[in-house]
Order: C-alpha cells, then structure tokens, then sequence
C-alpha cells in the first residue's frame, strides 16, 4: 500500500538498462550506494535463462552473447504497454529474444529454462531485478528490507507506473511510492546543494538514461521542491545511440564481405556489446578502433569510428532532446536566462556532444556535473524512502515535494474528441470541474475517462469508464458537471452529476487495464518457486565447490614433502584412490542434489581423516 511504512526502507532506481539502490544510513545522516557482489554500484538490468539456473545482473548480461535468446533486457520498455503498441514493435526487431501476443494484447517474453519454453510478462522480469536489488541491500544491511521507493521516468503514463507497482509487489515489496526519475535528482541535488536559500532557485535536470529520457524544470526554496513542467521520450535513450551504431556497423560489413548478419541474434549481441564499449571510449577520445572476433562464419570485423561518425549517426536523436528541453521552458513559461543551473543525470549526459548541445542551447551556461549521473536517481529515491519511513534527520523531515501530472486527463466528448479537464504540467494535488451537455434524451450519459495529449479520444489512453443516468430521463442539452480530482499520489477520482441529481464516480488509482488479482498471485507463486530454485542451485553448486575444494586440499596434503614422508605407500595409495573414485563420481553424477555432494564429501573426509590420523598418532 503506497504511504508511509515503518523501518528501514530502500530507494530503488529500476533503469531501462542498469539499475540502482540506495538507502539512508541513520547514524551517518546520509545516503549510501549500495555495490553488488561484484563492487558494483549500478546493477545490469538483465535476466537469463539457461538449462540449469536462472541468472540476474552481471553474471545474466555476462553470458548474453552466448545465449541471446534466453537473455532478457528493457523490460523497461515493454511494462505498462500493449504488444501493437509501435515502439513495441519496432524493438521486437532489434531484440534477440522472442516477444508475442498475450492476453488482452499484453507483450509476453518467450524463454527456455531448464529445458521448457516459458513466457514471462515485463512485469514479471522487473520483478526479478528488484528482487536482486532488494538482496543487494540486505547482503550490505545484514537483515530483510520490504519497504522501497522505486523510480519510473516522468512521463511513464498510468499503466507503466502501476505495472512497476505491480513488479514491486511481485518482487516482496511494500512500494511506499513511485517517483518520478528527475523529481528524485532534483531531492539529491537540493539536498547536497542546501544552502538554505530562500529565494527559489530554478533547476532544469537533464536527466538521459539507457532508454528513456526527461526533464523536469524544478523550483527549490529551501526543503520545498516545486516541479513547475516536465517533458520527455519514454523510448530514447543511450541503447539508441547503441542501435545506430549497430545499424552501420552491419551495413559495413555487408559491404566489405557481402554477409548480412542482421539475422544472427548472436552476431548482433556481441557487435552491441561492442558498440556500446565503443561509445563509452568516445566519451573521452576522439577516435578508436572496433573489433570483434568471428563476429559471422569465421570473420573477424575490424573498423574505426570517430567522435564526429558517432554524432553525425545520432544527432537527430540529440537535437529532439533540445526540442523537448524547449517545450519543457514553454510549458513552465520561463525564459532560458531565468535558469540557475542545468543538472546531467544519467550515463548518457557523459557524451560530450550532448554536454557541449545544451550549453550552446544555454547561451554558453556550463552544465553542472557535480552529481553523480549513474546514482542520483537512487539517492534520490533513497531520500524519499527515509522521509516517507520517519527515518530521516530534520532537513529530511521537512522536504516537500510538488510535483506535476506529466500527461492531460479529460473525457471523450461528440465526434471522439479529447475535452481536458486537467491539462499536462497542472501542479498536484489539484481538483477540476466542467460542464458538459447531454447529446440526446435517453436518460444515459456514457463518461470515458482518456489520458494524453492527442486531439482524438481513441488516440489516447482509456482509463475508465462510467455511466450517469436519470429516472424520468432528461431532454437533450440537459447540463452534466464532471468534477476530477487528483491527489499528490497520483490518485484519481472522477465524478459526474446531472443538475439537481445524485452523483456518480469512479476512482481511477492507477489500477486500471492491468494486471487482475489472480494474475499477480499467480505471479508471486512462481516468484517464490524461482526463488527457491535459485536457492536449491546456489546449495547445489556451494556443495559441489566444497567436495571439489576438499579433495584439491587432500592431493596437495597428499603431495607435500613433509606429510608424504610420514604416510606409507598404502595410506598414500588409499587417499589417491579415493580422490580418483570421487572424480569419477562426478563425471557421472552431474546433476547430483547438493545433499548428494555432502554425502560424497563426508565419505571422503571419512577416509582421508582415518588415514591423516596416523600420522597424528606416530
């Protein structure tokens, strides 16, 4: 249930490509980024399926060259949306695993694992990256966490940011809030840069990620935080600048060799992979060189690009983030000069001709970086969470936050028309009312209730529906008042009323045309089996390492020149055949249970023990 929790709580930064964890440290009154099992501090938001176990994070995007089709990726991208959607379809293209129809349109993800085709939903693959940033937290934490605020970008509409809800949910979490990816940079840099100003300071966070993109124009006064209009693209973002990338580099090697890898998930995993090394290099050198072995039938593809091919290939892809930048100010009504400071949030704000674009767009403004681009949507996030869980220190206490609708809401009137009732950028919480009028006297009037920005009513999003009648009917043009009501979680209430009759609403929570509640427990059921499998695997190996570790020690023991001298060619030759029997047992016992494993090393122990005790005796 979104709204305050008790305990410690997480911030959690679910991105299209790496993901994020943070949590506030009481006793330090501040903010620590949580590093994985590998001493990382962002997490790839990667799943993997294989014959024998489930993967997540590194060891999952570790192996996607070798097993494409089984390793998921932008579940980002897919969440909250509908298999025809066209952004959908366009990345089904470039995926290398499997996407079909599901019920009610819904994209499901097609797998292999341990031998059997399975079919995942996006939300059920964020789930699984939670569920590993949720363990990241507890192996640091040392005891179980439930409560998080998790992130989406700010222009996710309704049905993205309850199916992240959702995968929180599934992941075991009590989602205190979902926040908007700039909202939370602006509470770290408002945070870090406190100086107790009470003049209002405007921040325009730029904040490009792996796969979406916004911005935000932000009021901070002190602890308030006003957003004043946001903008952005839910589907651009670092992996496009990987794709153009991708898209030459194929075309280069049809032209040198006459192939055409773009059918070969594997080819086109590893040139990705190497794309997007490529773009980090060209972040800090002007030219470098790309290699890839065996890329295609035993050829080996070798090129070079500079700094100037990569822009050339995305800059219209970096000139629609200025247009969205300027729609943004317009949105706000604020002139370029009245911006304090422009805040990079995001891997992608690394490249230097994004960096250089905005301060000409700024009239030679320097852009700030003194926050960490990678983190400060965690750390935000993390803020948020101790504020909403009582844990914060005073100046934590006392942030508030306003935030902004990102998308109109309104209703379909005659001819399929978008009527808005409450327009984009409208400061929430916020209520609206319109008058409308009855179309004909059949006693009915039907209240669609859209989302978006588009003219036509069926371009939008739909998110509910009611009817309003009367008992006599009333004549045609008879007076309807709507009345919308939003609160400051996004919350929805729509009510409608016929002059001098009863009201009728319906409450729109962001729960709408998403998953049913037996799907969600259907989910959670096989979360907890996955979950369970995982652990039986982790036992299993851990088992098998300790048998293979116990039996290298004895060979060394065996072998050393000290102890060998004091053991009799028999006890010699019993300790190698039993290491031998062991070896053996392995080879043919591959897909022994972890209780099998310990069984084997006891036995082994047991003999070895025996004989090592002599030596103790003589």
């Amino acid at each position: 249930m979104e709204g305050e929790g008790k305990g410690l709580a997480i911030g959690i930064d679910l991105g299209t490509t790496y993901s994020c964890v943070g949590v506030w440290l009481a006793q330090h009154e501040r903010v620590e980024i949580i590093t994985n099992d590998q001493g990382n501090r962002t997490t790839p938001s990667y799943v993997a399926f294989t014959d024998k176990q489930r993967l997540i994070g590194e060891a999952a995007k570790n192996q996607a060259a070798m097993n494409p089709i089984n390793s998921v990726f932008d579940a980002k991208r897919l969440i909250g949306r509908k298999f025809d959607d066209v952004s959908v379809q366009n990345d089904i293209e470039l995926w290398p695993f499997k996407v079909v129809a599901g019920p009610c349109n819904k994209p499901m993800i097609i797998v292999e694992y341990k031998g059997e085709e399975k079919q995942f939903a996006a939300e059920e693959i964020s789930s699984m990256v939670l569920t590993k940033m949720r363990d990241i937290a507890k192996d640091y934490l040392g005891s179980d966490i439930k409560n998080a605020v998790i992130t989406v970008p700010a222009y996710f509409n309704d049905s993205q940011r309850q199916s992240t809800k959702d995968a929180g949910f599934i992941a075991g979490l009590n989602v205190l809030s979902i926040i908007s990816e700039p909202t939370a940079a602006a509470i770290a840099y408002g945070l870090e840069k406190d100086n107790g100003n009470t003049f209002g300071k405007n921040v325009l966070i730029f904040d490009l990620g792996g796969g979406t993109f916004d911005i935000s124009l932000v009021t901070i006064t002190g602890s308030k935080l006003e957003v004043k209009a946001t903008a952005g693209d839910t589907h651009l973002g670092g992996e496009d600048f990987d794709s153009r990338m991708v898209s030459h580099f194929v075309r280069e090697f049809k032209r040198k060799h006459k192939k055409d890898i773009s059918g070969n998930p594997k080819a086109i995993r590893r040139l990705r992979t190497a794309c997007e090394r490529v773009k980090r290099t060209l972040s800090s050198m002007v030219q470098t060189t790309i290699e890839v072995d065996c890329l295609y039938e035993g050829i080996d593809f070798c090129s070079t690009v500079t700094r100037a091919r990569f822009e050339e290939l995305n800059m219209d892809l970096f000139r629609k983030c200025l247009e969205l930048v300027d729609n943004c100010l317009q949105d706000a009504k604020m002139e370029k000069r009245s911006i304090h400071d422009v805040v990079l949030v995001g891997g992608s704000t690394r490249i230097p001709k994004v960096q250089r674009l905005l301060e000409d767009f700024f009239h030679g403004k320097e852009v700030c970086k003194s926050i960490n681009p990678d983190e400060a949507v965690a750390y935000g996030a993390a803020i948020q969470a101790a504020k909403l869980s009582g844990i914060g220190n005073k100046k934590v206490k006392d942030l508030v936050i306003l935030d902004v609708t990102p998308l109109s809401l309104g209703i379909d009137t005659q001819g399929g028309v978008m009527s808005v009732v409450i327009p984009r950028n409208t400061a929430i919480p916020t209520k609206k009312e319109e008058t409308y009028y009855t179309v004909d006297d059949s006693g009915a009037a039907d209240i669609d209730v859209y989302q978006g920005e588009r003219t036509k009513s069926a371009d939008n999003r739909l998110l509910g529906n009611f009817t309003v009648t009367s008992n006599p009917p009333v004549p045609k043009e008879y007076p309807l008042t709507v009345c919308f009501q939003l609160d400051c979680n996004g919350i929805l209430t729509v009510s409608a009323a016929l002059k001098s009759m009863q009201r009728n609403q319906i409450t729109i929570s962001n729960i709408q045309d998403n998953l049913r509640k037996e799907e969600i427990e259907k989910m959670l059921e096989d979360a907890e089996k996955y979950k369970l499998e995982d652990n039986e695997y982790k036992r299993k190996a851990q088992a098998r390492n300790a048998l293979e570790d116990y039996a290298y020690y004895m060979r060394n023991t065996v072998n050393d020149k000290e102890i060998r001298s004091k053991l009799s060619a028999v006890d010699k030759k019993g300790i190698e055949y039993a290491i031998e029997q062991m070896d053996l047992w392995l080879e043919n016992n591959e897909l022994a249970e972890a209780d099998e494993f310990l069984h084997e090393k006891e036995e082994l122990e047991r003999i070895c023990n025996a004989i090592t005790a002599k030596i103790q005796l003589r």
